[in-house]
């Protein structure tokens, strides 16, 4: 992997993030990490920093990693990933090993963990928490189209520290 700076990254984040999806990480080798896919997310500015913006649900094993960690990671992969991606977000690390059920392997760098296989990595500094409430909706029908359990997703903000890509 090559380190560009956050100028040179040429995507449209819709596309990556809603379209090929991407499995953010929490945790490190010597803490032990969990992963998870996503498909929600924003790539921008915000507070004069570079940042993303990652919606995890209470209940993912993942968000027990990005509760007790400063950074976590989203990595993209090039085509052909879909089915493992796929696996990754209906399985939890709490129940089973899945990263053993796909052929991704992780790459510990520091306080962070993403994948040897990813065409692009976003390194992020954890800077903000929100939970989402269903008094904040102003679209009501949101709440019954994405939320009958109640499950409402946390929002994350960070600061992307390091890009990554692979050559």
């Amino acid at each position: 992997m090559k380190e560009i700076s956050i100028e040179q990254l040429k995507v449209n984040p819709v596309t990556l993030i809603g379209g090929e999806w991407a499995l953010l990480t929490a945790g490190n080798k010597e803490n032990g990490f969990n992963t998870m896919t996503v498909s929600w997310g924003h790539i921008g500015e915000l507070w004069n920093k570079p940042t993303t913006v990652v919606y995890v649900r209470p209940q993912r094993y993942t968000k027990e990693f990005i509760d007790k960690e400063d950074m976590y990671t989203l990595s993209f992969f090039p085509e052909g990933h879909k089915k493992e991606l796929s696996y990754l977000g209906a399985h939890s690390g709490r129940d089973e090993d899945k990263l053993a059920k796909t052929s991704l392997t992780p790459v510990f760098d520091g306080d962070s963990t993403y994948f040897e296989q990813a065409k692009l990595v976003l390194v992020c500094k954890k800077l903000f928490r929100l939970p989402m409430t269903a008094e904040a909706f102003l679209d009501k029908s949101l709440i019954d189209s994405f939320y009958k359990a109640g499950d409402f997703h946390e929002i994350y903000a960070g600061e992307i520290v390091k890009v990554l890509v692979n050559e």
